[in-house]
């Protein structure tokens, strides 16, 4: 029998999805031939994820609740049915593709197989449903390991055509050395303030460390690149409010090094192997620690410690942030 596969991933967040991309590869290097994506439209994944050798189709479901929930689920099936996957994984434990997976005769389907998925999938080696404390990524890690799919690479690792993104957003590519701040978060609690910002600014621009700097955040946080443009009365900074991801993209990837919120454009950073700055008091460490970011946190800060009150990243001080971004550059030079 032809094999085609077939990866769903339903989150709708640029970071989560970023996460996932070492699990899509180890499916397509065990099965030796590339694979087809179905995730939501929110991703941008056709723009993001266009360069990537292994992934053949990218196919967009928004997975809605409520009334629209079959509407999708027949959205799905005609997407499997047109395309006779052989296999279909699904990297979370969502009932949708499953239950779309099955009503379409596919003999093989995967899955965590928490909860009430696992009466749709056509496999029994699935997670327990204790396992649904772990985190996404480890989620998937079990998920390869107890159907026997190596994992050659733990890290994201995001492919792109430099020219291609560019040349689209050359607004925003003047000379001179560039870096990256990345501003907002889908959270507000794990938002470092906008004055932080700007004295950090201010205290690499005295180390001659850049030109430039690019704000990175989404439009409906565009307030946050405009108050750090407004505090600081500098003509160094470049608002990316505007741009998709594929501007972002051209942005992090024309910086020296970015220095941001736990959010989707630092996990992108990361991937996209700039060095990269995560500032973070008040979440895990540990959900980040399959990736090659640099951790920035306060003193005394313990790992594992949620605290869901903005101001509490105060105690990350500008000064603890500067010293280490100087410390562990110079330790590279």
């Amino acid at each position: 029998m032809n094999k085609k596969i077939c990866v769903v991933y339903t989150h709708h967040k640029l970071g989560d999805l970023i996460w996932q991309l070492p699990y899509i590869k180890a499916i397509s290097e065990h099965h030796s031939q590339n694979i087809d994506l179905i995730l939501r439209e929110k991703t941008q994944a056709k723009n993001i994820l266009k360069d990537i050798n292994h992934i053949n189709f990218i196919s967009y479901n928004n997975f809605r609740k409520g009334f629209f929930y079959w509407i999708d689920v027949f959205k799905l099936i005609k997407i499997f049915l047109k395309n006779k996957y052989s296999h279909v994984y699904i990297l979370d434990k969502v009932n949708k593709p499953a239950i779309a997976a099955n009503l379409s005769g596919i003999k093989n389907i995967i899955g965590p197989g928490i909860g009430n998925q696992k009466k749709w999938l056509t496999v029994d080696k699935v997670l327990n449903d204790t396992d649904k404390n772990l985190s996404y990524s480890e989620q998937s890690q079990k998920i390869l390991k107890i159907n026997n799919i190596k994992l050659n690479n733990l890290y994201p690792e995001l492919e792109i055509d430099l020219d291609r993104i560019s040349n689209q957003h050359l607004d925003i590519l003047p000379e001179g050395k560039k870096i990256a701040f990345g501003i907002d978060s889908f959270e507000d609690y794990k938002m470092w303030f906008e004055e932080n910002f700007v004295e950090l600014a201010d205290l690499l621009y005295k180390k001659k460390l850049f030109d430039y700097i690019y704000l990175i955040c989404g439009p409906e946080k565009s307030y946050l690149a405009q108050k750090i443009i407004s505090l600081s009365n500098k003509k160094y900074f470049i608002d990316c409010s505007n741009k998709d991801l594929t501007g972002v993209i051209a942005a992090i990837k024309h910086s020296d090094f970015f220095v941001g919120n736990n959010s989707g454009p630092l996990n992108l950073a990361s991937a996209l192997d700039v060095k990269s700055f995560g500032l973070i008091a008040n979440d895990a460490i540990s959900e980040l620690k399959y990736s090659k970011i640099e951790f920035i946190t306060p003193e005394g800060y313990k790992d594992n410690t949620w605290i869901r009150d903005r101001n509490n990243m105060k105690t990350l001080t500008t000064k603890k942030v500067f010293d280490e971004i100087i410390e562990r550059i110079s330790n590279e030079s």
